[in-house]
């Protein structure tokens, strides 16, 4: 095991894995709370296949795929809130925004693989590869994940109450549709930015996993932010180690997605959620603790 470890953190693209990904978890673990409070699931998902279209131009233009996620994902965030005032409005928006940005994806894809210098483009974009990822691309992580904290600093005490109450918010005075727009900036943050770790199909797993699992460990918003982030931290740094381990696996000397390790750490931590309370709901019905 220590042999592991030692050449597990002196490989240096296991460096920059374990670092960008530990940005993206916590920013994912915390923006995902608001998210699953909101009822934003849908959202979130679609904000990540959205991001494939600015990722295939970004590639097509030789600039890294982080900035084609960011760009295009805070595009379509910002016209999915705009156009949708509620609830089912926001759906209708989403599927909307989305059918026309994954046709352009579709096509831009499509171009990419007629070159031949886009070799395994497609799928790092879709699936992820964070091994390959660009050093230099670290830094405009933490800056973006900077950003989406101070999004949430600043908007925090509207943000819950908008969440939790959105109708007693209006009635207060809350801007909704505000707060709405600037929470969807830092959600376009969070799901794009986990697309480099997890890959645009599969990116909604950081988001919501860890952030449902917390929810129902606490109800207290702030605990269950820690706690989301902790989470997500755990099923990336697991994933890092086992996809870096699976070079040795079947079928030789090629290794496994780290998408798929992060996306079953993360079912893991969901259903170890769902069977604690299950339980501790069980032992309160007995007669025992009824009385």
């Amino acid at each position: 095991m220590l042999a592991f470890l030692a050449s597990l953190l002196a490989a240096p693209a296991v460096g920059t894995a374990l670092l960008i990904g530990s940005f993206v978890a916590v920013t994912s673990g915390v923006v995902g709370v608001f998210v699953v409070l909101r009822g934003q699931s849908f959202a979130g998902h679609a904000l990540g296949d959205i991001g494939t279209t600015g990722a295939a131009a970004a590639y097509l233009g030789g600039l890294p795929a982080l900035y084609g996620f960011i760009g295009v994902g805070i595009l379509g965030g910002l016209a999915i809130e705009g156009m949708g005032e509620r609830a089912r409005g926001r759906d209708v928006a989403t599927g909307i925004v989305l059918s026309l940005l994954l046709g352009i994806g579709a096509l831009l894809l499509y171009v990419m693989t007629q070159r031949s210098d886009a070799t395994g483009g497609p799928v790092a974009i879709l699936f992820g590869s964070i091994f390959t990822v660009d050093p230099s691309v670290a830094v405009p992580v933490a800056l973006f994940s900077l950003l989406a904290f101070l999004l949430l600093g600043f908007l925090y005490r509207p943000l819950v109450f908008a969440s939790v109450s959105p109708q007693a918010a209006k009635a207060r005075g809350v801007p909704l549709q505000g707060v709405g727009l600037l929470f969807m900036l830092a959600l376009a943050i969070a799901v794009e930015e986990s697309a480099l770790v997890a890959g645009a199909l599969l990116s909604t797993a950081l988001l919501i996993g860890p952030a449902a699992a917390a929810v129902r460990w606490t109800r207290q918003i702030g605990q269950a932010a820690a706690l989301s982030a902790l989470l997500g931290l755990l099923a990336v740094w697991l994933g890092i180690a086992l996809a870096y381990q699976s070079y040795f696996w079947p079928p030789g000397h090629r290794g496994w997605p780290v998408s798929f390790f992060i996306v079953m750490a993360v079912l893991l931590e969901y259903l170890i959620a769902r069977i604690r309370p299950a339980r501790r709901a069980a032992r309160a019905a007995e007669p025992g603790e009824a009385a």
